[in-house]
């Protein structure tokens, strides 16, 4: 079975989970296999929230709850380098290259080095917006997580997708998914994205030119509501334009 078969099997399981519990579950059940073997997922709250108010930013955790209870009391989430880095990118990254490319101050150290205690020593981390312009962090830690760049790819769009699947459940009673129409080639152009395809490898499978391509990319990301490509294809795929 080749990866993207793979990615879609695990999808189509988490298009089936019916609560949001079930998703964690899932989804854990596929990042386990690569060292990631906790989850968070909720909004960033702002700087200065009251800890008391900082749970209801939760959307999906599973967390040691020893770990969430002093992440909360202690006010990490103001320190925390993985967030502070999660700001500034769109794209998905280790939580190592936050702790290398940021100066880690004396709070920061202790965010990192209390994670390590309750064995989550590395991760993988992105951001999401949502339609209303919110930030939805997701994180995912372990002991020792080891991640080919494909597999990468895989947790990556899995992971994306699970998320979009728990706020559609949170929505789902009151609101129902806006209908949202792409052209045959932006389709197309999501299709090959979701295999790892470039702008230019996308254009010269198509015969048009690369700015073409990237044109329908972007059509299509921001008539979906997505940052980047990872979230634009997982959200594809959830609205079965990609199968």
């Amino acid at each position: 079975m080749g990866q993207f078969d793979r990615t879609l099997e695990f999808i189509d399981q988490l298009q089936h989970a019916g609560t949001a519990a079930a998703v964690c579950e899932k989804l854990l059940g596929v990042t386990s296999d690569f060292g990631l073997t906790a989850l968070m997922a909720g909004t960033v709250p702002r700087p200065g929230t009251p800890t008391g108010q900082q749970k209801q930013h939760v959307l999906l955790c599973d967390w040691p709850v020893e770990w969430l209870e002093r992440y909360v009391a202690r006010n990490y989430v103001d320190h925390d380098p993985v967030v502070s880095h999660m700001k500034q990118l769109q794209a998905p990254f280790q939580w190592s290259e936050a702790s290398q490319g940021a100066r880690i101050d004396k709070s920061s150290g202790e965010v990192m080095g209390d994670a390590g205690a309750f064995k989550l020593r590395d991760g993988l981390a992105f951001p999401l917006i949502t339609l209303d312009g919110e930030i939805v962090m997701v994180s995912l830690g372990g002991e020792a997580v080891e991640l080919s760049a494909a597999e990468f790819g895989l947790v990556s769009l899995v992971s994306t997708y699970a998320v979009g699947r728990a706020m559609q459940l949170h929505t789902m009673a009151s609101k129902t998914i806006d209908h949202i129409v792409l052209t045959p080639r932006e389709r197309e152009c999501l299709q090959w994205a979701a295999v790892g395809k470039s702008e230019w490898e996308i254009s010269q499978i198509l015969g048009i030119s690369e700015h073409t391509s990237e044109k329908h990319l972007l059509n299509a990301k921001s008539k979906l509501g997505a940052v980047n490509r990872v979230q634009a294809v997982a959200e594809a795929i959830r609205r079965g334009y990609i199968s």
